[in-house]
């Protein structure tokens, strides 16, 4: 195709060439000779303008998929997606001004051999909730009650709130590969940003801090995928975040689902620091991703803070409420993390699958101060508790999704979590249990939409029984009061949700959301777990350090078997 013009080019000159030559006649050989020197440049810089055009039509052969259907997005929910920007050809940015503004509705800019994106969401709601505690009690040696307000109170939280930047970069002919990078921070907007130290939780991480999130480089293909590192939400969990439409809402499936223990922290639902993954082309509908996140520890039970990192890998600072000066809350040392789906046309589903190394639980267990070594009378197991709480823990879960012509989507979630620990540890065993999840979404109109959501947690071999438990089911391996484990112990739980939105625009939306969950006995999951600055969960206003809680010598201060509820309205700005 540049040939031909060329060619039509070079006959045009040939001709006024020879039409020149034709009237020199007339005129003087010097004016002839300018005339023709004229001709010739023009000629020269139109050849030099389609050499131009010829080579970049090399560069990006017609019909080739960009760099946005080269890079898989590792993040699904819409405005936080791990991955490359959409983008146009390399060719194409190197045809613009640098930082010129890309048509579109994304804040997307091109530069010199790629593009540049800024992307955010901000969501603010304000909440009214109830731990539903006030009217518990523990048993035991002198009744106690928990401390503060257990019912009603209002609250305005910023909910899944981040700002980031992400791009790529062309890196030449030579190579099928560009450069992709993304800086992803979230941001408290209701609240200020900083360490925290709550009678919930205790870190030392800074969530406003620069790449508190998703963030990574790395290298990009159309054909054969996507290798990056840094840091990122394991495949695990983003497998199946498309099936949660209460993303960041009280009733977030996070407070069940890849919760083991009901705790704020998801285990199983978390984002992995110093990592590497895999992210795989779309074959006809079917992908995959493998993750590899090295522990970084030096301890053998994973006791220590992970090399480089502020907080240990379980989520807590060493020594977070009244704990010891150790990692020993749920820290881990290596994990991997995998997923494959399936998607065509309206059907989706996903298989995904996640290990933790060398969990260390030996906080489950108040040691008995009178326990040797060996078994004792009071003691039948000795120290095996406190020693060999250390097991791997994994998680595997299977989803799928359903859209109807109706604009009915349903969704569903099995999962199974286990703690490969051994027959004798079973009785304080709450991290291996099954739970499920389902969910229908009706899109009403073009602008407003209807959920449903339901979470439940089966029950576990055991509980560590350190909150508010009943002697009625202390373990038959020691007497009353021991505090050794809890083997019937109820502690299944249910989590019901709905939610309203009225869209806008394509960025701006308004919602309304009640949720509430309902613990059995032994059971102590919250509402707002895995993404929300401000949760609802199981702990009383006693000190951080767990004094004021038990008169008998200070306690953990986590209620179970409560009634918690929220009702919330919010808004939210997708960029």
């Amino acid at each position: 195709m540049i040939a031909r013009p060329v060619a039509a080019l070079a006959a045009i000159a040939l001709i006024a060439t020879a039409t020149v030559s034709g009237g020199a006649r007339a005129q003087s050989n010097d004016e002839m000779r300018r005339m023709i020197e004229d001709l010739q440049r023009q000629l020269q810089v139109l050849k030099e303008r389609l050499d131009r055009q010829e080579s970049q039509q090399r560069a990006q052969p017609s019909g080739a998929p960009g760099p946005a259907a080269a890079l898989p997005a590792a993040q699904p929910v819409p405005g936080a997606a791990a991955a490359a920007p959409a983008a146009s050809a390399g060719a194409q940015a190197i045809a613009h001004e640098f930082l010129e503004r890309k048509p579109g509705d994304t804040l997307t800019f091109f530069t010199r051999g790629g593009e540049i994106n800024l992307y955010g969401n901000l969501d603010l709601s304000l909440d009214l909730s109830t731990k539903g505690i006030s009217r518990l009690n523990a048993p035991g040696t002198g009744v106690y009650t928990p401390i503060g307000n257990g019912g009603w109170l209002p609250a305005i939280s910023s909910n899944l709130s981040y700002v980031g930047v992400r791009g790529f970069q062309t890196l030449g002919q030579s190579t099928p590969f560009q450069f992709v990078y993304q800086l992803e921070t979230e941001i408290q907007v209701s609240a200020t940003s900083g360490t925290t130290n709550t009678n919930s939780n205790t870190s030392d991480a800074v969530k406003g801090g620069i790449t508190s999130r998703n963030s990574f480089i790395g290298l990009g293909s159309p054909v054969w995928g996507s290798i990056k590192i840094g840091k990122t939400d394991a495949p695990y969990k983003y497998s199946t975040a498309r099936m949660n439409p209460f993303a960041g809402m009280l009733g977030d499936y996070s407070v069940i689902m890849g919760n083991t223990g009901g705790d704020n922290r998801v285990e199983f639902g978390t984002r992995l620091d110093h990592a590497v993954w895999y992210e795989s082309p779309n074959w006809h509908g079917l992908s995959g991703n493998l993750l590899f996140a090295p522990g970084q520890n030096r301890a053998y039970d994973s006791s220590n803070v992970a090399s480089g990192e502020s907080d240990c890998s379980g989520g807590n600072i060493p020594g977070s409420g009244p704990l010891p000066i150790a990692c020993n809350d749920g820290a881990f040392s290596n994990a991997f993390s995998t997923n494959l789906a399936f998607e065509r046309g309206p059907f989706y589903f996903t298989a995904a699958y996640e290990l933790h190394r060398k969990v260390n639980r030996t906080s489950d267990v108040i040691a008995d101060t009178n326990a040797g070594t060996q078994p004792t009378g009071n003691n039948p197991f000795g120290l095996l508790y406190d020693q060999n709480d250390v097991a791997d823990e994994d998680a595997f879960k299977i989803g799928l999704q359903y859209t109807f012509p109706t604009g009915t989507t349903v969704s569903g979630i099995w999962e199974s979590m286990r703690r490969k620990v051994p027959a004798y540890l079973d009785a304080q065993n709450e991290r291996t249990r099954r739970g499920t999840w389902f969910a229908i979404s009706q899109q009403l109109n073009d602008a407003d939409s209807v959920h449903f959501g339901w979470a439940h947690a089966f029950r576990t071999p055991g509980d560590p029984g350190q909150h508010n438990a009943d002697p009625a089911y202390f373990s038959a391996a020691g007497p009353a009061g021991n505090f050794v484990s809890y083997p019937r112990a109820d502690n299944a739980a249910d989590m019901f949700t709905v939610a309203l939105r009225h869209r806008f625009d394509r960025n701006f939306s308004i919602y309304a959301n009640w949720a509430e969950t309902l613990n059995h006995r032994f059971a102590h999951y919250d509402l707002g777990a895995g993404g929300r600055g401000v949760t609802t969960d199981c702990h009383d206003a006693s000190n951080p350090d767990g004094s004021g809680f038990d008169p008998n010598g200070g306690a953990p201060r986590c209620w179970t078997g409560g009634h918690l509820q929220g009702f919330s309205v919010g808004m939210s700005y997708r960029f």
